[in-house]
């Protein structure tokens, strides 16, 4: 199976106010908002800022790396996978972003690309290809502490929702029967297969307009359902 890594993060959009002069109006009256469906999705955020990390943001974690039997297959971008090119795997990190990986056993430091989904194991936030993992002396010790610092994101992003996996199921109808629980308590659940791991059914909850939503979403999962021990809040590339 492969090992992977996950990332929380808030960012503040701040706008601004000017004055203007005051000019009395009538003010019509307020006219009444057709109600949403119960299963339509909410509104598209108006931006990418609130889901795109700044240069400089940083997290600290631990990393593994991942090599075959992926190297080769296509990546969740649809990038087919070359394991001895510097890339990475990290769950909500927008695709292209540039990221320095320092480990703070070793104090080595490497660049990757993140092109991929995961790790999909808890307590971990980035997943290394096997170059990677070489060029700062992982592939020994499997895992290591590491901070990544965000070097660059992609010219354009699209707005992003954020949702909170529950569960992978190589059975379909195991994953359907988590998919209705899931509905019928939070509504709103999904199936999801990816490119990177064939074969598997992943049981995404939510689709919220922020990562701070789907980390709220996750805690709220985490703490109603005894029987689901780890919960991954994932940008959603595709809705």
């Amino acid at each position: 199976m492969r090992k992977g890594l996950a990332i929380a993060g808030t960012i503040l959009l701040l706008a601004g106010c000017h004055h203007r002069r005051t000019v009395q109006t009538p003010v019509p009256p307020p006219q009444p908002q057709p109600s949403a469906a119960p299963n339509a999705p909410p509104p598209p955020p108006p931006s990418a800022v609130a889901s795109v990390p700044s240069p400089g943001s940083l997290e600290s974690g631990v990393a593994s790396w991942y090599g075959h039997p992926f190297h080769g297959r296509a990546s969740a971008s649809g990038e087919i996978y070359d394991m001895e090119q510097l890339t990475a795997a990290h769950r909500t990190l927008p695709f292209g972003t540039m990221v320095r990986v320092h480990d703070l056993d070793n104090e080595k430091i490497v660049d990757v690309r993140i092109n991929d989904r995961g790790p999909f194991v808890d307590n971990r936030i980035i997943d290394l290809s096997h170059a990677a993992a070489r060029a700062i002396e992982m592939i020994g010790p499997g895992t290591a502490h590491v901070q990544l610092e965000i070097l660059s994101t992609p010219a354009v992003v699209a707005a992003a929702y954020f949702g909170v996996q529950v569960g992978a199921f190589r059975n379909r109808e195991n994953a359907e029967r988590l998919r209705r629980d899931m509905e019928s308590k939070y509504g709103r659940a999904r199936l999801v297969e990816r490119a990177d791991t064939p074969g598997l059914w992943h049981v995404v909850v939510g689709m919220e307009t922020t990562e701070l939503g789907a980390v709220t979403l996750s805690q709220r999962i985490r703490g109603e359902n005894s029987a689901i021990r780890a919960t991954f809040v994932v940008r959603l590339d595709s809705v």
